[in-house]
């Protein structure tokens, strides 16, 4: 029984590319043998424990179940895209700042799906913190760093917006 590859190109982490792939491969699978990205790691191969989180076109996916020929034409963005130009992003700083991670086997999912909740809710509870990452999983138990960085991180980004804002207000004036 022979294979045939297919080609597909795709944005990833900013950057027009290409690969062949298998049917059987997935996007996870890709991102890691073919361009050596290994923030995201495949643990269950079940879609249950978010170590292999990935963002395709602006939202997150588990990257284990995604099949490489359905990101053909899509952005997919991986951990190491977070940090830009030698800057850590601020949930970034703030997942180090609380040492919200000890084996760092979970971390790039869970600051991947921090980064989303944090786009889509700036200001979120305690209970929409632990309800949108209840698809993570962390072996080590470091749950309450976790939340405590994502609390800091969605404090520090109101303030750089409300700064931003200030800033705006008294150019215009």
């Amino acid at each position: 029984m022979s294979h045939t590859a297919t080609l597909i190109k795709f944005n990833l982490n900013g950057r027009p590319v290409t690969a062949n792939v298998e049917s059987y491969e997935t996007i996870l699978e890709v991102v890691r043998s073919r361009f050596g990205l290994y923030g995201a790691r495949e643990s269950c191969g079940q879609g249950l424990c978010g170590c292999c989180t990935l963002r395709v076109d602006g939202k997150v996916v588990t990257g284990c179940l995604l099949p490489a020929i359905k990101a053909d034409g899509m952005a997919v963005d991986t951990i190491e895209h977070m940090e830009v130009d030698g800057k850590l992003d601020i949930v970034q700083e703030c997942f180090i700042e609380c040492a919200a991670f000890q084996c760092g086997f979970c971390t790039s999912g869970f600051l991947m799906m921090s980064r989303q909740l944090l786009n889509e809710n700036s200001s979120p509870s305690e209970a929409q913190i632990r309800n949108y990452l209840s698809g993570n999983l962390c072996r080590c138990g470091a749950y309450p760093e976790i939340i405590q960085a994502v609390q800091l991180a969605a404090e520090r980004i109101r303030i750089a917006d409300n700064t931003q804002v200030l800033e705006s207000t008294n150019a215009a004036e």
